[in-house]
C-alpha cells in the first residue's frame, strides 16, 4: 500500500468525514515514491489552444501500472473539467493512453464526461504520441468585462435565486435578489419568464439600457448557451428549440443592445479582481453548486472551462456506480470499464471507505460534493442533525445555518469538515493554477459558520503547506460586495460601441 510506503495521513482530520484521501496529499505522497517516467498531457480546444501538464508517472509495469492509472485518471478528470478539450493527448505511455480512452468513452466508466465534453466540444478524443512529440502548450487571454460606462444591468442567475443590479456611469442605482427554482422546470418559458422579469424590474431604475451583461452557472460561447445546471429540467428538444439561443431572444427584446453572458465563476473572479484591484484571482463560490473562475497575472481570463465542480478532490474508491441522472439529455449507462479502474484497488490506499458520489456523473469524491449546499446537506445526518427527506438544499443549508448561529456543536463539526478538506483543495487547485489571492463566497461561506470555515483551511495550509499559505490570501467579499459586486462585474461584461 502507499500508505505504508509514504504518509499520506492528514495533520487535520475532518471530524465528519475522517477518511476523506485529499487529493494533494495522495499526489504528493506518489511523488515521494520517486517516479521518473516522463509524462505529458495535452488538452487541445477547437480555438487551437492548447493546456499541457507535465509530470512524472513510476516505470508502467507489474504493481505500479494501477497506480499510475489511478494517478493519471484523476489529473485527466481534474484537467478536463479545470482547462476543457476535444483532444487529449497522452504522450510517453500509449499504454495508458489506450486504457484512458476506454474509460472516456460512450461506453466506459466516464460515459458522463465524454458525452459532455462531446456536447460542448464537438468531441473528446483521447490519443497518444511520444513523449516529445506531444503538442506545446498555446495559451491565450482574453480582456473580461470592466466597462463601467453608461445605464447597464447586471445579472447573476443561480440555483436559488436571480440577483440584479442597475448602473449609472458605474453607480449603483438598484439591486434585487429574487427567489426562484429552476433546477427542475421543464417548460422552457419558465426560465425566459424569469429572467425577463429581472431585467425588467431592473430597467424600471434607468433613465434607458445601454447594455446588459450576465452572469449563470454553466459554459456559454458565444452567448449560446452549451451546457447549464439551471436547464436541466429540459428535454433536449426544448433545449435545442428554446434555450440554447435564449440570450439572443432576450437580446432582442431589448433592442438589440450589447448583450453578453458569462459562466458565473469567471465573473466571481473578475468582482474579485475588480473590488481588490488584484490579479492572479481564483474564486470559489459555494452556493447551489461550486462555480469557479480564474483571472490571470494580466487581469484577463483564459478559453479553460473551470468547472471546478466536477472536479475530484477526495481519491477514495473509484465510483462503481453508473450514473444516474441526465445532463442537458445525456443519458446514463452502466459503466463496463470500470474494472480497469478498481483493479490493483487492495494494493494502494483506497481502504478508507469511498466518497461521495456525484449524482449526475456517477463519480465519487467530486468538489460538488463538498462545497455548496449539498456538501452541507451530505454532512447533517453524519453531524447528528435530522431534516426532512423532501426539504430543499436551500432549505437545508439556512437550518444549519441557524443551528451554528444558536452554538449548536452539530453545526460546527459541519463547517469544520468543509474548511479542513477546503484547505486540502486549495493546495490540489495550486498544482494546476498560479494563485495570488483566493475569493471565497457564496451561501455556504455566510455567517459564523463561513467564518469558521476559512479559519479550518487556512489552519490547513498554515500545516501542511506553509510555502502555500505565505503566498495565496484567502478573501471574502465584503458587504457591498456579497449584496451586489457579481450583477455588477456580470453589468461590465458588454462594451458600449461609441
Amino acid at each position: 500500500m502507499i500508505s505504508r510506503i509514504v504518509k499520506t495521513t492528514p495533520l487535520l482530520r475532518p471530524p465528519l468525514d475522517p477518511g476523506v484521501q485529499h487529493a494533494a496529499l495522495w499526489n504528493r505522497a506518489f511523488r515521494a515514491l520517486g517516479p521518473a517516467q516522463p509524462l505529458a498531457v495535452a488538452l487541445e480546444r477547437p480555438d487551437g489552444t492548447v493546456s499541457r501538464f507535465d509530470f512524472k508517472i513510476l516505470p508502467h509495469s507489474g504493481a505500479n501500472a494501477a497506480l499510475n492509472l489511478r494517478h493519471v485518471e484523476r489529473l485527466v478528470k481534474f484537467l478536463l473539467w479545470s482547462r476543457g478539450a476535444s483532444r487529449v493527448v497522452i504522450g510517453g505511455e500509449p499504454a495508458l493512453a489506450a486504457e484512458l480512452r476506454a474509460i472516456y468513452s460512450a461506453g466506459g466508466a466516464r460515459k458522463f464526461d465524454f458525452d459532455f465534453f462531446s456536447e460542448v466540444y464537438g468531441a473528446l478524443d483521447i490519443e497518444s504520441c511520444g513523449f516529445d512529440s506531444t503538442p506545446a502548450a498555446h495559451e491565450t487571454q482574453m480582456p473580461l468585462g470592466r466597462h463601467l460606462d453608461g445605464c447597464r444591468i447586471g445579472f447573476d442567475l443561480g440555483g436559488s435565486d436571480r440577483k440584479c443590479a442597475a448602473l449609472i456611469e458605474g453607480k449603483v442605482v438598484f439591486s434585487e435578489e429574487v427567489a426562484w427554482d429552476p433546477y427542475f422546470q421543464a417548460d422552457p418559458q419558465y426560465h425566459y419568464d424569469g429572467i425577463a422579469d429581472t431585467l425588467r424590474r431592473a430597467a424600471a431604475h434607468l433613465p434607458r439600457v445601454d447594455a446588459i451583461g450576465g452572469s449563470a452557472a454553466g459554459v456559454y460561447v458565444g452567448n449560446e448557451v452549451r451546457a447549464a445546471s439551471l436547464f436541466r429540467g429540459v428535454s433536449p428538444e426544448d433545449f435545442e428549440r428554446r434555450i440554447r439561443r435564449i440570450f439572443f431572444d432576450l437580446q432582442r427584446e431589448w433592442g438589440g443592445v450589447p448583450f453578453e453572458v458569462a459562466n458565473d465563476g469567471e465573473v466571481t473572479a473578475l468582482a474579485a479582481s475588480m473590488s481588490f484591484g488584484e490579479n492572479r484571482v481564483l474564486g470559489i463560490s459555494m452556493g447551489t453548486s461550486v462555480a469557479s473562475g480564474y483571472v490571470t497575472a494580466s487581469g484577463a481570463i483564459t478559453p479553460w472551462l473551470n468547472e471546478l465542480a466536477f472536479a475530484p478532490v477526495d481519491y477514495r474508491s473509484v465510483a462503481a456506480t453508473p450514473p444516474s441522472s441526465r445532463y442537458i439529455g445525456i443519458s446514463a449507462a452502466p459503466p463496463p470499464h470500470e474494472s480497469s479502474l478498481r483493479r490493483g484497488v487492495a494494493d494502494t490506499c483506497y481502504d478508507e471507505g469511498v466518497a461521495a458520489t456525484d449524482e449526475w456523473s456517477g463519480d465519487l469524491g467530486c468538489a460538488v460534493q463538498f462545497f455548496c449546499q449539498q456538501g452541507v446537506a451530505r454532512l447533517a445526518p453524519l453531524a447528528g442533525i435530522e431534516l426532512p427527506a423532501g426539504m430543499k438544499f436551500a432549505d437545508r443549508l439556512v437550518q444549519v445555518q441557524e443551528l451554528m448561529a444558536a452554538g449548536d456543536p452539530r453545526a460546527r463539526r459541519i463547517y469544520e469538515t468543509i474548511g479542513i478538506c477546503f484547505g486540502y483543495a486549495i493546495a490540489h487547485y495550486a498544482e494546476f493554477y498560479d494563485i495570488g489571492t483566493l475569493l471565497i463566497l457564496g451561501r455556504v461561506t455566510t455567517g459564523e459558520g463561513g467564518n469558521l470555515l476559512l479559519s479550518k483551511a487556512g489552519e490547513v495550509l498554515r500545516a501542511e503547506f506553509p510555502a502555500l499559505a505565505e503566498k495565496i490570501k484567502l478573501r471574502t467579499p465584503d458587504e457591498k460586495d456579497k449584496r451586489h459586486g457579481q450583477a455588477v462585474a456580470a453589468a461590465s461584461l458588454p462594451r458600449i460601441p461609441r
